[in-house]
């Protein structure tokens, strides 16, 4: 008590000179300072709504089993006291209660009795007080009798109390942002922007593959699992949904971009009403393009998800092996491409907008090879599975290699690529992709530092995209698409080029900004897409955790705390952005959602790695012997010289 009562002291004024010098601590009213201490709240009648049992109803949406009458309410106060689980006929996710983690839950404490007059001057007669969180931020500063130990600051620890109140607030968010389906939860919006209207909302209001990717980590790592299987066995069920655009249908192992929990007038009852899952695979999205990442992190997720949890039964389940078949076959699918890298269009990834990344772009390749690492981890071992695996692990050498040999530069391959000869027709050429040398364009020249390097950001005959994508970097490091070398030399050229990439906002999404004539022709004139803005170089805080985890990994975790400061500084105070827009992040996204959900997530997972990097290994793969055995012998033949011949029997794999 003595230590709360001495943080409550601080709190309530006796300090006005610190609180003065610092916006975040301006006035105890605050919505952020009251917010991430002790919250308000009118005492609300709980209700109780009992949902009948459902019928399985053959539907072309996959039907949620509650009914109710039009007229009741059944959402209540969900976001802050979870609805009772549904008993439901129809196919829907299975219990986790023997892996769930209580400890981690963020219970709310409740004091009905205890007054607080002393604190904030009236007596709460109507309103009801809840901590968020015991006050144990700065406690060991604390002597017995509440003053503060001779050799810490009043300082020191009100900067550790505000980093707490940031992610008190951030958890709060998020759980506001969870999207329930059947009285369970199952994802979390895009964004929860009160400034929006019902016209700007678009799909906002949907759950996003790739944007929950990191708040499922955060509710992993802190041992809340029901969630993330929830949400990866119901976009399982949507995997083998009909989807067309124009009377062509796309492969049948692809996830869907996003999914909306609608409510619709029963069947022949207009009385009642049903809740049905809406996919979109692409066929609604801007540009129509189909999301070839969401399978890819769907895997990883399901790796992360069986690591974390120790529930194993999931990925050994019969349908969610079929899922990770269904998306290896439509990944390894033969074609016309004469490389190992995935060919995709324009905006099949985290840039959904046209910026110049169709062909063989870093982000999918990497994430293509992490997916290929955690199937092969996660697939069991039956006589249907041997080609299919032995496909795999040839598709893993041949990427790592391609990767590392031809999408990396430094300075010593940058100097060698001016010195290119050209039209080199031969088996031995040196320049293989005929690149011409004047492509490098005289802003590498300058920015390339002399220590370090990274893998450039798409390689196609004749081209070379030289711009730095943080996302594709960062995750070559997660998942060993890069040598150790290699590793190290990106994060060596982050810090180097910490100014350009970090500035006043982590984390510049590519650079630099394409702008000009160029700007215009290969984004076509996007006005969304300007330069310094959204895609084209703007900042994204939610690549926090992508940072996190690379550091982490290559035991060099002060780059990613040294970047979550620079977010901390502002973030919350912004709203938690989208994104951030000029080239030192200084202003809010012109177009940027406030109350992002992966801007929210991003920072929280970094957080939590942070405090326990070993939890990082749920989401690290390491290259195993097999495959560095393979690769060097690869390294040891001559890569410019391909044997020729006739062509042996190749032993096909069904799926």
């Amino acid at each position: 008590m003595a230590t709360s009562e001495a943080v409550l002291q601080v709190l309530g004024g006796s300090l006005p000179s610190l609180f003065g010098s610092d916006n975040s601590f301006r006035k105890l009213g605050s919505s952020h300072t009251s917010r991430s201490f002790i919250r308000i709240r009118k005492k609300r009648g709980s209700k109780c709504v009992n949902f009948p049992n459902c019928s399985n109803i053959s539907y072309r949406a996959i039907r949620v089993d509650c009914f109710q009458s039009t007229g009741q309410s059944v959402h209540g106060d969900i976001t802050h006291s979870y609805l009772r689980s549904v008993n439901c006929k129809c196919q829907q996710a299975d219990s986790v209660s023997s892996f769930a983690s209580e400890k981690g839950n963020g219970s709310w404490i409740s004091d009905n009795d205890q007054s607080f007059d002393t604190v904030l001057g009236n007596t709460p007669s109507v309103m009801q007080f809840e901590t968020v969180r015991e006050l144990k931020v700065g406690e060991e500063d604390f002597q017995s009798n509440g003053s503060l130990r001779p050799n810490v600051s009043v300082e020191d620890t009100l900067n550790r109390i505000a980093g707490n109140s940031i992610e008190d607030e951030a958890w709060e968010l998020l759980r506001e942002s969870m999207v329930y389906y059947c009285g369970s939860p199952v994802g979390t919006i895009a964004a929860k922007d009160p400034t929006s209207s019902t016209a700007d909302v678009l799909n906002y209001d949907q759950v996003f593959i790739r944007d929950f990717i990191p708040s499922g980590i955060a509710f992993l790592l802190k041992g809340e699992y029901e969630i993330v299987r929830n949400f990866i066995l119901h976009t399982l069920q949507l995997q083998s949904w009909e989807k067309t655009m124009d009377c062509h249908s796309p492969g049948q192992g692809l996830m869907p971009a996003s999914f909306k929990v609608r409510t619709v007038p029963l069947d022949g009852d207009d009385s009642a009403t049903e809740e049905v899952l809406d996919p979109d695979f692409g066929e609604a999205a801007i540009g129509r393009v189909a999301p070839v990442d969401s399978g890819l992190w769907w895997i990883i997720l399901l790796r992360a998800y069986g690591k974390s949890s120790g529930d194993l039964s999931v990925q050994e389940r019969i349908d969610v092996q079929t899922g990770i078949k269904m998306i290896l076959r439509l990944c390894l699918a033969d074609g016309f491409d004469m490389f190992p890298t995935l060919l995709v269009t324009d905006g099949s990834c985290m840039i959904d907008r046209r910026m110049g990344i169709h062909g063989h772009p870093l982000e999918i390749q990497a994430l293509f090879h992490s997916a290929l690492l955690c199937a092969r981890e996660m697939l069991t071992p039956e006589d249907g599975s041997a080609d299919l695996i032995r496909a795999l692990n040839n598709r893993l050498v041949a990427l790592s290699f391609h990767i590392r040999e031809y999408y990396w530069i430094d300075m010593k391959k940058l100097n060698e690529i001016y010195r290119y000869q050209t039209e080199e027709y031969s088996y031995d050429a040196v320049n293989k992709f005929n690149i011409y040398p004047d492509q490098i364009s005289p802003w590498l020249v300058d920015w390339m530092p002399s220590k370090g390097g990274y893998l450039i950001g798409n390689l196609q005959p004749a081209h070379m995209d030289f711009r730095f994508f943080s996302l594709g970097n960062l995750w070559s490091i997660v998942c060993s698409l890069t040598t150790d070398d290699q590793s190290h030399a990106i994060l060596d050229l982050i810090e180097a080029k910490w100014t350009d990439l970090v500035a006043d906002m982590p984390f510049k999404i590519c650079y630099p900004a394409l702008e000009g004539q160029e700007w215009k022709i290969i984004t076509g004139c996007d006005p969304k897409n300007t330069p310094w803005s959204y895609h084209n170089g703007g900042a994204w805080p939610t690549l926090l955790w992508q940072l996190a985890v690379a550091s982490i990994k290559m035991n060099r975790p002060e780059i990613a705390a040294k970047a979550v400061e620079v977010a901390e500084k502002r973030i919350s105070r912004d709203k938690w952005p989208e994104y951030y827009d000029t080239k030192k992040a200084r202003f809010i996204g012109k177009q940027a959602r406030l109350f992002q959900t992966w801007s929210i997530a991003g920072y929280l997972v970094a957080k939590l790695l942070l405090a326990n990097p070993s939890s990082a290994k749920i989401l690290i793969s390491q290259e195993d012997s097999e495959l560095l055995n393979a690769f060097s012998c690869a390294i040891s033949s001559n890569p410019r010289r391909k044997k020729r011949g006739p062509k042996g029997p190749q032993k096909t794999y069904i799926v």
